[in-house]
């Protein structure tokens, strides 16, 4: 394993040519192969989209690009994007769209859950766009969602990748306090960065966010998440994994950015699978329930792998 203290540069790839100093050319969207996954295709692919768009329901697998949607889908597995396809906040490093936001479907809780039964789903893991449009942000259609979940599916674990409200912590606790397993929130890269990667979040709001449901709710699986190979440091990296865990986090996902288009911000490198080991080491060192990291890492991917260790560890303190 790679060892920056002692001056050691973690196993990297550039993230576009040489030349191309900021990404501009087509060749910067060229993966390594290491990289390179098989598109979801076959006969249970399609039947989970057709559960999906007979129930007019959005992923986040699809309009993320996410590079796990083959295996997810073939394993009859998605994480549901709720209100709307449209965000209001324009994040450098994500395809989601941001256009104004149609009006929330009062239905949507209710084909959710009736989809997540069709798929037999064991763990339900649910996210949203940004509707800093709305007074609440939402808040009270998500925990809609988990309500609506938890009758059509009592014996299910839930799951909710939230917003960061803009701050509004009392639209925080509207969804942390609903019959949920585990409240997820990214932080996404780490403070220096945040300006070109999440221009309309700030960091220690994300943090606020994560610190009040793990100090309210002390039996939450609290859950973040953050890319990397966007430029930050080892170090920065590092810092951020501390103030997760000051900030009562349990499980933590790193993994890679990938650029979905031209439009996006650039990757800078990409991380080889053994450079991951320099923070799940200093992870483990922390004392987080579970680090999950590597290429392929996204904040839902295994998610009830995740919880399954989370709640191991409850059990051995």
């Amino acid at each position: 394993m790679p060892n920056p203290t002692r001056g050691e540069p973690l196993p990297v790839l550039p993230g576009h040519p040489e030349n191309d100093r900021f990404g501009r050319d087509r060749e910067a969207l060229r993966k390594p192969d290491f990289l390179k996954r098989p598109l979801g295709k076959g006969a249970a692919v399609a039947q989970l989209k057709r559960t999906l768009r007979s129930g007019n329901l959005n992923t986040v697998c699809e309009e993320a690009r996410c590079p796990n949607l083959g295996e997810c889908f073939s394993h009859g597995t998605a994480t549901f994007m709720v209100m709307g396809r449209d965000c209001t906040r324009a994040c450098g490093f994500c395809a989601v769209g941001t256009a104004k936001p149609a009006a929330l479907d009062a239905d949507e809780p209710a084909r959710v859950a009736e989809a997540a039964a069709e798929m037999g789903l064991s763990h339900v893991v649910v996210t949203s766009v940004n509707r800093d449009d709305l007074p609440d942000g939402g808040a009270a259609h998500l925990r809609a969602v988990l309500e609506a979940l938890r009758a059509r599916l009592p014996g299910a674990t839930l799951e909710m990748l939230t917003p960061d409200f803009c701050g509004d912590l009392d639209a925080v606790r509207v969804v942390a306090t609903g019959p949920l397993d585990v409240f997820n929130h990214n932080v996404e890269t780490v403070p220096r960065l945040y300006s070109r990667v999440r221009p309309k979040a700030r960091y220690e709001r994300s943090l606020s966010v994560l610190r009040t449901v793990a100090t309210e709710l002390p039996g939450m699986v609290v859950k973040s998440g953050l890319m990397v190979g966007l430029g930050e440091t080892v170090d920065e990296v590092k810092a951020l994994l501390d103030d997760l865990r000051a900030n009562g986090v349990r499980v933590v996902t790193i993994g890679q950015y990938l650029r979905p288009s031209l439009v996006q911000v650039p990757v800078v490198q990409y991380l080889t699978e053994a450079a991951y080991g320099v923070y799940i080491e200093h992870g483990q060192r922390l004392g987080f329930d579970h680090v999950f990291a590597g290429p392929f890492v996204r904040s839902s991917y295994n998610a009830a792998e995740a919880l399954r260790h989370a709640r191991a560890a409850e059990v051995e303190r």
